[in-house]
């Protein structure tokens, strides 16, 4: 598998990135090394997690994920083999168990007790690529789509944020460092304070993209990260398995947006969301491809996408998901994708 180099880092990575959030809520640890060593087979080297990790996010759960990503990379000795990538979690009133109820934010008290202890679950000494989960700005995200200044909260600075950054990397704690669900502002606000006062230089910006939602090509930020060498690791790819079409195919099917409250991710069930999820799996079988196919093959092949963060809950899913690799789109067929986002435009946003 292709390899590609995030941003202006050290790090080569697979274009496939595993994704991990289900681990310790959907997935036991026997199944999580069960993919990890599949997708290792496969060529993939880039793991990414987060500490808040699984999904739902639930205090008897938190930091799961982690752990069995930790445990093994002691059983199997690969730690030298693959890129470690997890995130810090930003500002959120109702996760109150994270770090022990300190107020999370990032400030260098936070994000020092954000990296031990990942590093502690991980069972490692270094994060190869660490993360801001999402900003601590008031910043329209996870499905909320409009910016309110009526909003404002307090916040810890950018150049506050790269400095207490900047001490972790000079401890060797951490390598690159990256962004989440940023916008357009954000990525060029952290790039200039870098320059500004000679801290760390985002490496990544680690955003939703995926048919229902390619804000990202609208919203200036493939330009800016284009120019500014900041790779982008797309998250979401299957908008949570309703790209599949399974949840089309019956409505019952067993995942994420049936077992999970409607009301947590509902940017995934709205009307439109479906209708074009729908247009999509008919266009897919039409040309003689399964929906995921479609869906993994076009962020797979997107010139701005650096890697494509995949997440399943079985091996068969991740084997599908990986072999959608080798699908190449015809020209015609990306134009009739363009048609239907042209008609129905971002409604998993």
């Amino acid at each position: 598998m292709r390899q590609v180099q995030l941003g202006n880092s050290h790090l080569n990575v697979s274009k496939i990135c595993l994704g991990t959030m289900t681990w310790g809520e959907q997935n036991t640890e026997a199944e999580a090394h069960a993919q990890l060593d599949y997708a290792f087979e496969r060529g993939i080297n880039f793991i990414d997690t987060a500490e808040m990790y699984p999904v739902m996010a639930r205090p008897e759960t938190q930091g799961l994920t982690e752990r069995y990503i930790g445990s093994w990379l002691k059983k199997t000795g690969l730690r030298d083999k693959v890129v470690i990538a997890t995130k810090a979690a930003g500002p959120n009133a109702s996760v109150t168990w994270v770090r022990g109820g300190r107020a999370r934010n990032f400030d260098a008290a936070n994000l020092k007790a954000a990296v031990d202890t990942s590093l502690q679950r991980l069972q490692i000494e270094h994060i190869d690529l660490y993360q801001l989960h999402w900003p601590s700005r008031n910043v329209p995200v996870f499905g909320n789509n409009v910016f309110n200044p009526r909003h404002e909260r307090e916040c810890v600075p950018i150049e506050e944020t790269l400095a207490a950054l900047g001490d972790l990397v000079r401890q060797g704690k951490i390598g690159a460092i990256g962004v989440s669900n940023e916008s357009c502002w954000g990525v060029n606000e952290f790039v200039k304070q870098s320059e500004l006062k000679g801290l760390p230089r985002i490496a990544t910006i680690q955003n939703l993209y995926n048919l229902t939602a390619r804000h990202y090509e609208t919203s200036l930020l493939d330009e800016t990260c284009y120019r500014e060498n900041v790779s982008l690791l797309a998250y979401s790819p299957l908008a949570f398995g309703q790209l599949t079409a399974k949840y089309i195919d019956n409505p019952q099917a067993h995942g994420r947006l049936n077992i999970f409250p409607a009301n947590w991710s509902p940017r995934y069930a709205r009307p439109a969301t479906v209708a074009a999820a729908t247009r999509y799996a008919q266009l897919a079988r039409d040309n003689g491809l399964a929906p995921t196919q479609l869906a993994l093959a076009w962020c797979y092949s997107r010139w701005f996408v650096a890697s494509t963060i995949i997440g399943a809950t079985s091996l068969e899913q991740l084997k599908q998901n990986i072999d959608a690799y080798q699908v190449q789109l015809p020209l015609d067929l990306i134009k009739q994708v363009d048609q239907i986002h042209a008609e129905i435009t971002n409604p998993g946003q």
